[in-house]
């Protein structure tokens, strides 16, 4: 409800303030398990696709997001849970790699959609780097096919060490689902998750065409923490 509310009320202001280019909106299942595979330019990437797709998504998004106090970390609480239906992680802890596969597989295994950037982090130079193979995991044990998105424009939402998000024009495309379903049967689990994982990567190129590196992208430290 809370969900269906906050699209009725937000879409409006999603169109006027980011004019976006939807293209490709046919290539979404409507029903069943499915994993949506973009690449990553903005905090606000995780509010745009959502925002773009007629099908609720599920993101990971940091704890903190859900533990804060006062006004600001009830708003936050409301709007990562009931709205944007955001799955917590603590990305500092041990496990923090293993427990978001694992929570991304208990929402998939429930015919959610779930939405994820093979990066791992948000590209700063703009350019698509390799993806991890966490993808290709996901993908090999919930059968679930993938929808390769294309963003472009997120980046200018907030730009730099700017304290006030403005009008710009973004693009949401989302690519034909891909279906890996019986083609690795035979071969070993970590040559077809890293083959999946460059497959992914090759149809997000394809439609975002940005210079690709043959590296992956490593998240900055957090202050006062050594690199």
């Amino acid at each position: 409800m809370y969900y269906r509310l906050a699209r009725m009320a937000f879409n409006p202001l999603f169109h006027a303030f980011l004019r976006p280019d939807i293209r490709g909106l046919e290539n979404i299942p409507r029903t069943g398990p499915c994993i949506f595979a973009s690449n990553h330019l903005s905090f606000y990437d995780s509010i745009v696709i959502p925002a773009a797709s007629p099908r609720q998504i599920a993101f990971l998004a940091k704890s903190e997001y859900f533990t804060g106090h006062g006004v600001s970390g009830s708003i936050n609480r409301f709007f990562f849970t009931a709205i944007a239906g955001a799955i917590p992680v603590d990305r500092d802890e041990t496990r923090a790699a293993q427990k978001s596969l694992e929570l991304a597989l208990e929402h998939l295994s429930r015919g959610g959609a779930f939405g994820i950037y093979p990066e791992g982090t948000r590209s700063r130079d703009l350019r698509l780097y390799r993806g991890y193979t966490g993808i290709g995991h996901l993908v090999l044990e919930s059968g679930a096919p993938v929808v390769p998105v294309g963003l472009a424009g997120t980046d200018k939402i907030q730009p730099g060490d700017s304290r006030f998000v403005r009008p710009t024009k973004v693009s949401v495309t989302f690519g034909e689902p891909m279906s890996f379903a019986g083609r690795f049967d035979d071969v070993p689990k970590g040559k077809a998750r890293r083959i999946i994982a460059d497959e992914v990567m090759d149809a997000i190129a394809a439609i975002t065409g940005q210079e690709r590196v043959d590296a992956f992208n490593v998240r900055p430290p957090a202050p006062g923490r050594p690199a």
